[in-house]
This record gives C-alpha cells, structure tokens and sequence, in this order.
C-alpha cells in the first residue's frame, strides 16, 4: 500500500507538553516513510484545515523539531477553539475536501474533551463518505477533566503535571511573600484555573503536603459561599495572624461580567472582573482580627506555559503518548483516542499507553472526586496527594539557552499550495443584517 499523507492539528488552550506530543507524532511519521507521506500540520487547528492552511514540516530542520520538547504553549503551529457543530454541514464537507484534496489517510487531533470530539466528529464523516482515513485523538488538558470519573479511560492528561508543578511552587513563593509582609498584607487570595473543576487548585496542596502552611483550597466543587469562606478567614487569622487562600476561577461567588469562548467555556481571564478580585473586596469588608488587609494576585497564562516549570514525567508523557497515537493509526485504525494509564500491580508510578473509543471521550467532563475532598470543604485528602505527586517530576527541566535566552523552535511556516477555492469556515462568517 502506498504512503498517505498526514495531517496534525490541535486545539483548546496549550500547555507546556503540547509540543512535545507534536513532536512525538512528526518523528514517528518520519521514521516510517512506508506508511506515512507528507506531515502536514493545520495552521491553528481545524481552522487551519478548513482554511487548507496545512504547513509542511519536511521545511523544518530535525533540529528544530526536536526543540519542541522545551517548547511551550502553540506558538509552533497554532490552536484554535474552533468547534465542528452538527449543523455545520459546510464545514464538515470542506474538511472532507481539502483531505481528499491533499491525499491526507491520517488525522492527528491534539485536545481536551471537545477536540476529541472534533476527531471523533471526522471519523464519522469520513466513515459516511467513504474517505479512507483513520483520525485518531490525542489528549491534552491542562483541566485534567478529560475522560470518566473512575479513571479507567485515561488516568490523567498530558499537561496537568506541568500545571500540577507550577502551582505547588507558586504557593510555596507566594508563603514567603505572605509570611515576610503580614503585617500590611495578612492575607493573600490566588487564582488558580481550571473552570470548575478543581484539579489546579487542589495541586496547591502539593506545596505543603504536611499541611504546615495557613492555606486554604476553594474549588467549585467545596459548594461553600462567600460568607463561609470570610469566616474560615477570620478563623485562620486567629489562629496563625495570616492565610493564604487559593481560589478556583470557577468558584461560585455570584454574578459578574463574563466572556465565553467558543466551545461556550466561560473564560474567567478575560472578563470583566475575577473571582479573586471578588474574594478580596468581600474580606476587606470584614473585621480582621489582626493588621493590614487582603489583596489578591492573578497569574494568567503563565499557568500552562511557563516551561521553567515543567514536569519532567509530564514531558516524557506527552511525547509518548504522541508516538502511541502514531501506532495506533497504524495498527487499530480509526476512532480511537490514545491513553496512558497508570499501573496499578506495582508500587512505584509507571503507566501504560492503551487506547480508548473517541466517542466514550468525545465532550464528556471529569470531575473531580468528592472522596478526594477534605471533610472541612477546603483541602484535599492524602489520596489526591498519592494521585498528583508523581506527575509533577523530580528535577528541574533543562531548557536549551543562547545568551541567557531560552531557545524555542521556530517551525518554518511553509504552507502547502491550495487546491481549492478559498474558504471562510460558517461560525467566522458574517451574519445577514
């Protein structure tokens, strides 16, 4: 059988491992020119294929691919949070032709629950149609809420390691800040993200598995109120004359002004106020029992792509599941998302890489578990901590410099010559006055 192109795409919001998993897909397809042809990547995800925006990686030196290992967040080929509706029927036939067009048998998506509905979306498609090619998901979330609540499908993705660790060392500056300036300062309210699901905000813990620290975790799911929360504060003030509080962006605290992206997520970083701004305003209208006030800091993107902070088990991850993607597509077919999951016949942390039927992942949401939810509401339990501590890895990750500089691939842009009239995907279209 002939060689088929490929094409490689990702979606959703990137992490410090995406490029990895981008990586480990590229330098499989390359080792097996047999099978695989061209490896195309989509120039910001779907749209990119929508748009036949496909950028050929063989203009791209081995030398700049293998620097995606320590390459962050999607500056090398681009996402996008461009969502495949079921009445976009244009859509769906356009992404049949520019694949056909370019002679395209495989299709790599990179992305949390919806992009693996957006793969499982073009299996289906091209099963109808009769195009001959195998889509296979590859996971990617930062949120951690990606497959069942039982942990059977994936144990976690490719991302919240990374996630994982800079938030446990964030904390662990954030205590020496708090500690040093109490006395104007006492309390320092942090925003983690992760929409409502908790797994960011519970990696807090992390930095004080002993629970020595005066810190308290607020995800969406503790279902405490504004009031409740003023109260744990004065208590914590009493007790130890500061706090450090970490709150979920998803955290309830009212209505407020906010944005959605879309898949229809509620983008906290982008609206109008946050719910740490909310936080401190309440407290600072309570009576502290000692000096000073609250006040409240943000960290934004930095969250997911501050490559410093990698996880070293949480890079090996990604650039292995990229490979088992590739196996896959070569051995099962279409239709699955590749998986890694975690051994459960040995004591020290080792996963295995498996598969799992897109459409038992495709747009569904893990929650995190009530068991690991301390019984006060604010902490998490020692079992979350056995669950988390081993994704964030040991040492620090060694980041290519040049003068001080870190060093990120630079993917020649090269784009592949259209076939096809051009195209501007349904949701992007202008409505009729």
């Amino acid at each position: 059988m002939a060689a088929r192109n490929v094409v490689v795409a990702q979606s959703g919001g990137p992490t410090c491992v995406i490029n990895n998993t981008l990586r480990g897909i590229i330098e499989a397809c390359f080792a097996d020119p047999a099978t695989f042809g061209a490896v195309y990547a989509g120039r910001f995800g779907i749209e990119g294929v929508l748009k036949e925006e496909l950028i050929d990686l063989s203009a791209s030196s081995a030398e700049e691919i293998a620097l995606l290992r320590t390459t962050p967040a999607a500056g090398a080929v681009g996402t996008c949070r461009y969502k495949l509706k079921p009445n976009q029927e244009e859509d769906f036939e356009r992404v049949v032709e520019v694949l056909k067009a370019h002679d395209v048998g495989y299709f790599f998506y990179i992305g949390g629950n919806d992009s693996q509905d957006t793969a499982y979306k073009v299996s289906q498609r091209a099963r109808e149609v009769g195009l001959d090619l195998v889509a296979v998901g590859v996971p990617k979330t930062i949120d951690n809420d990606l497959g069942d609540d039982q942990f059977t499908l994936i144990d976690h993705s490719p991302g919240y390691g990374s996630a994982a660790r800079y938030f446990a060392n964030y904390i662990l500056q954030a205590n020496e800040e708090n500690a040093g300036s109490r006395t104007a300062d006492p309390v320092l309210v942090i925003q983690a993200m992760g929409r409502k699901i908790g797994f960011i905000p519970a990696a807090a813990r992390l930095a004080d598995p002993e629970r020595r620290l005066p810190l308290q975790i607020y995800m969406a799911e503790s279902k405490l109120t504004l009031e409740q929360l003023g109260q744990n504060v004065l208590n914590q003030l009493e007790r130890d004359g500061r706090c450090l509080v970490v709150v979920s962006e998803g955290f309830d605290v009212g209505e407020f002004g906010v944005t959605r992206d879309a898949f229809g997520h509620i983008q906290f970083s982008a609206s109008q106020t946050t719910v740490a701004q909310v936080v401190v305003n309440y407290l600072n209208t309570l009576k502290f029992p000692v000096t000073g006030k609250a006040r409240g800091q943000v960290p934004g993107t930095d969250q997911r792509n501050a490559m410093a902070y990698a996880s070293g088990v949480d890079l090996d991850e990604a650039y292995e599941v990229g490979r088992h993607a590739v196996h896959l597509a070569r051995t099962e077919g279409t239709g699955y998302m590749a998986t890694l999951l975690r051994r459960r016949d040995t004591r020290a942390y080792q996963v295995i890489y498996d598969k799992v039927p897109l459409d038992k992942v495709a747009a569904f949401d893990r929650s995190f578990p009530e068991r690991w939810l301390a019984p006060n509401r604010i902490d998490v339990t020692d079992e979350f901590l056995a669950y988390a501590e081993p994704l964030i890895g040991g040492d620090w990750v060694s980041v290519p410099q040049v003068k001080g500089r870190a060093r990120f691939a630079r993917i020649t842009p090269a784009l592949v010559t259209p076939k096809l009239p051009a195209y501007v995907p349904q949701t992007h279209r202008l409505k009729p006055e």
